[in-house]
């Protein structure tokens, strides 16, 4: 017999009619429960593949990515020092570009997210954005949160930075990644001066093409309205 719920299922990745069996449920969705919190956690603590995901970046075609860490030692330090993953440990090897637009690609919450996707959606941003701007090397930064990006943007004196980033994995999807935008970044930016374009998972969440088309109707707004942030909205629906 069909479960009534199996066509609402199709069009959500939230836990929905899950049944009952007695005053508990199902033993199905319970398996599947651990199995999504597990999923969650390796996200989160498995490390970074820093020589696969060059290969990945550097096929993209847009110059050989540097790799950068920022002062948390370790995955745990990271996890329990937020603030340390704000700053980056060495920019030695970031020098000034000046380009329009930069790319940092961070490992974030989830690195397993950032190995999938980062790649393929850097070489969509590259597509939609290179007709129109200069584009800098990208970088690849290890137990990194975004404010990392903005010593990085600065460094390399960028117009706009866009940081692609593993987010908090959840119970319905690990690996997605969200996009954060900045406009003339320096170091204190707040979050409010930031655009976030999130889940970020094909195929069920948004495409790299769609989170590209986006991203590029808000560099277009930044540099119009020369900031980026809460009065930065997007306009990309307008522009197709």
């Amino acid at each position: 017999m069909s479960d009534l719920w199996d066509a609402l299922r199709l069009r959500t990745a939230a836990r929905i009619g899950l049944g009952r069996t007695g005053d508990s449920l199902p033993t199905t969705r319970v398996l599947e429960f651990a199995a999504a919190h597990a999923a969650a956690r390796d996200a989160v603590h498995q490390p970074l593949d820093v020589d696969a995901l060059v290969a990945d970046v550097t096929a993209v075609g847009l110059g050989d990515p540097l790799v950068v860490t920022s002062r948390a030692g370790d995955r745990s330090e990271y996890l329990r020092r937020p603030d340390l993953g704000r700053v980056p440990a060495d920019l030695e090897s970031v020098s000034e570009v000046g380009a329009d637009v930069g790319f940092v690609l961070a490992d974030g919450l989830s690195p397993i997210a950032l190995a999938e996707h980062g790649a393929g959606l850097l070489s969509a941003l590259k597509d939609v954005l290179a007709p129109r701007y200069s584009l800098a090397p990208p970088v690849i930064a290890t137990q990194a949160r975004v404010a990392l990006g903005d010593h990085i943007g600065a460094a390399q004196k960028v117009g706009t930075l866009i940081v692609i980033i593993g987010e908090r994995p959840g119970l319905s999807v690990a690996d997605s990644v969200g996009i954060y935008l900045t406009h003339l970044p320096t170091p204190g930016r707040a979050d409010s001066m930031r655009n976030c374009i999130s889940n970020i998972h094909p195929p069920g969440g948004l495409g790299y093409a769609d989170a590209a088309r986006v991203c590029a109707a808000l560099v277009e707004g930044a540099r119009t309205l020369g900031r980026s942030g809460f009065e930065l909205k997007d306009n990309s629906r307008a522009l197709k």
